[in-house]
């Protein structure tokens, strides 16, 4: 982990986590009422519903009892974050106060610092001082259960983080917190380098959230080349929560690259018949009838991707990733252009035109945009690895 670039500002201050009022939470959130308040709801006495054995129960029913007893609940707090929160958040104080409290304690008295990966629990996040945008929510919902307070995890379904590599597209979700506080729902948004327009929320269940947590991990797995570990955690994610496109196409992905190609067919095909318009399954159903040999199908696959119409900058990131591997840095700039019109403010796109700039042998522009993607995320693995390619001792460039 670099030094901070911030200085003794506050993580509160620097990532200015966002608080959103979202009426469009209230019809979701009606539907599916009753999961939520198994998981969540406060029971009478001083401790709330303990949410940690029921997914414990959760994970016992759908993996057996061998097959979960070593894995964590990403939301559990120990003893040590009992300790360092005891006397800073007021357990007889009113709702607003207790969230609030939460909140600075999280932001404010820990200073936790962003970081992309691992995704990391609440405890693990505690300890380490820093940890991603699932990381925060995990630490946030686990304290402030402790302290009666009554939050859950929301899907973002209008941002989606995709990574583009060896042909297959690997998807990671982004979730925030929930919480009702005086009869109101807010969301609490821990994601640093750019303001937040979203507009699909989509309260999830405990189960739900530790299928993002366990596909997380299968998604930094895979992008670290650890096909064995990705292929058995995102199974764990798929098998929490049937019918999860992302965890279904992060297997596909890692059946892939294992060249298990029709399992990964088998895989991808059902969870596309769920949703036909998906993005990163469509490219992936391409590339598994490329690599049995199924061209014409394939071709018929990209045709129907291409007249998807997406709104998301990192579709046409990762078509420009695949314009890049195909030797086609024109047609690479191109779609990161038309990703950079969509959100300059994402270093992704930023670290897209510099690998497309310096395909086209253009280093000062790729240096600009270097400069971009780090001042938007100091953190960001790739714009670091360029950096360092391209900022290291002159002798060395």
């Amino acid at each position: 982990m670099p030094n901070s670039p911030h200085g003794g500002v506050t993580m509160k201050e620097r990532m200015g986590y966002r608080k959103v009022s979202s009426t469009k939470l209230l019809i979701p959130l009606a539907a599916s009422l009753l999961s939520i308040l198994c998981a969540c709801a406060t029971v009478q006495g001083p401790r709330s519903f303990d949410s940690v054995r029921y997914l414990r129960g959760e994970y016992a029913e759908r993996l057996g009892a061998d097959g979960a007893a070593s894995l964590p609940v990403p939301f559990e707090i120990d003893d040590a974050i009992r300790a360092a929160s005891d006397g800073r958040i007021s357990p007889a104080a009113s709702e607003r106060r207790r969230t609030e409290q939460t909140l600075d304690f999280v932001f404010g008295y820990l200073d936790l610092q962003y970081a992309l990966g691992p995704t990391r629990t609440a405890k693990q996040t505690f300890t380490d001082r820093e940890g991603n945008c699932l990381s925060f929510v995990n630490l946030f919902v686990g304290l402030a259960r402790e302290y009666r307070l009554n939050p859950f995890y929301v899907e973002v379904k209008d941002y989606q983080r995709w990574n583009y590599s060896e042909g297959t597209v690997v998807s990671h979700g982004h979730i925030v917190a929930g919480l009702r506080v005086d009869g109101k729902l807010e969301t609490y948004d821990f994601l640093p380098y750019k303001p937040k327009s979203y507009r699909d929320f989509n309260p999830i269940d405990d189960l739900k959230a530790a299928a993002h947590y366990f596909n997380n991990l299968g998604a930094e797995a895979l992008l670290r080349g650890d096909l064995e570990g990705a292929r058995g955690l995102t199974r764990i994610a798929l098998r929490l929560a049937p019918g999860f496109d992302k965890a279904a196409n992060n297997l596909g992905v890692a059946l892939l690259r294992l060249g298990d190609e029709e399992e990964a067919l088998a895989v991808l095909e059902e969870a596309l018949e769920q949703d036909p318009a998906n993005v990163p399954l469509l490219n992936n159903v391409a590339r598994a009838y490329q690599q049995l040999g199924r061209h014409d199908d394939a071709e018929a696959v990209l045709a129907r991707l291409e007249s998807v119409n997406q709104a998301n900058p990192f579709f046409y990131i990762y078509r420009g990733e695949r314009a890049l591997a195909e030797s086609n840095p024109q047609l690479a700039l191109e779609y990161m252009r038309k990703a950079f019109r969509q959100d300059s403010e994402l270093p992704e796109v930023h670290v897209g035109l510099v690998k497309v700039y310096l395909a086209l042998g253009e280093r000062e522009k790729a240096l600009h945009h270097l400069e971009r993607a780090l001042r938007l995320d100091a953190t960001h693995e790739e714009a670091r690895k360029y950096a360092a390619l391209l900022l290291g001792p002159p002798e060395a460039q």
